[in-house]
């Protein structure tokens, strides 16, 4: 009796043809045609004419102001998102449930809604902004409020790839580790951190990535100011307005580069960290 060939497992979706016929149709409809059409407007320029816009002083200058917003948003979203995941999965407290499901709360809420929201709190008349202006610190319509309104929208990125981590960590390595001396925070260190830091680094790109790309939350707290709050999504809104498209497509194609560069060198350092992992 022959036997099969190739042995099919049985499934409850479609045959590969369909599901991956429907992967691909959504991949080029949604992903790479708008794509696609992004580079073939920028390569319509030619190079000179692309350099002269990308290289001018006021967009060098929403480059150098989004890169910067963008990290210190990283920054922040890195450390607190840690924190608030190892309190999600480490501890039990009441309204612990309200608390994780919150954290969703950038995501469903649509930025525009968020801008305003954080400029009626920011503002001179806002709830916080009417205490920190007397101070000399300024929140609204300035670089710190543009790193509020990144952190805001980006912070889930950190948490949600970290906390389903730290929930399957077995414990039975730390006990291990503590039963052989270690102190908590050698346990951390040597034992939590190395499984747990690809999805931090993940989360952490998702988040610089994101906040690049920004735009409907920082519309309204940055006054759109060029050389001082002018970030490139913004500038790129201007450019559209202005019927500029050309000029659109290429500082939306530096932004996408961008985005690129920093998700494959996180790629590259997760795949490293792996490979010591399985290594040790």
């Amino acid at each position: 009796m022959k036997r099969p060939i190739f042995k099919v497992r049985k499934t409850v979706m479609p045959g590969f043809g369909i599901t991956m016929g429907c992967t691909l149709l959504y991949l080029t409809v949604i992903v790479a045609l708008p794509l696609f059409a992004l580079i073939m407007k920028t390569a319509s320029l030619g190079f000179a004419d692309f350099w002269s816009i990308v290289s001018s002083p006021r967009a060098v200058a929403t480059f150098k102001l989004t890169i910067l917003t963008s990290a210190a948003a990283t920054v922040f979203n890195a450390l607190f998102g840690l924190l608030m995941a190892w309190v999600l999965v480490r501890y039990e407290f009441p309204g612990k449930r309200l608390l994780d499901a919150a954290v969703d709360l950038p995501f469903a809420l649509p930025t525009a809604v968020a801008g305003l929201a954080l400029v009626t709190v920011l503002s001179k008349n806002g709830w916080i902004g009417q205490y920190t202006e007397p101070l000399g610190l300024y929140l609204a319509y300035t670089p710190a409020g543009i790193i509020i309104a990144m952190a805001f929208t980006s912070i889930p990125f950190v948490i949600r790839t970290v906390q389903p981590v730290l929930e399957d960590l077995n414990h039975d390595v730390e006990e291990a580790a503590e039963t052989l001396g270690a102190k908590p925070w050698q346990v951390f260190s040597h034992v939590i951190w190395p499984m747990i830091l690809p999805a931090f680094l993940a989360g952490s790109a998702l988040s610089f990535a994101r906040g690049l790309g920004e735009f409907g939350a920082i519309v309204f707290i940055s006054a759109n100011l060029p050389f001082k709050t002018e970030v490139t999504s913004l500038l790129v809104f201007v450019r559209l307005d202005e019927y500029e498209y050309p000029a659109a497509a290429a500082l939306a194609m530096v932004m996408l580069l961008m985005a690129f560069a920093m998700l494959l060198i996180t790629n590259l350092m997760q795949a490293r960290q792996l490979r010591y992992a399985e290594r040790n």
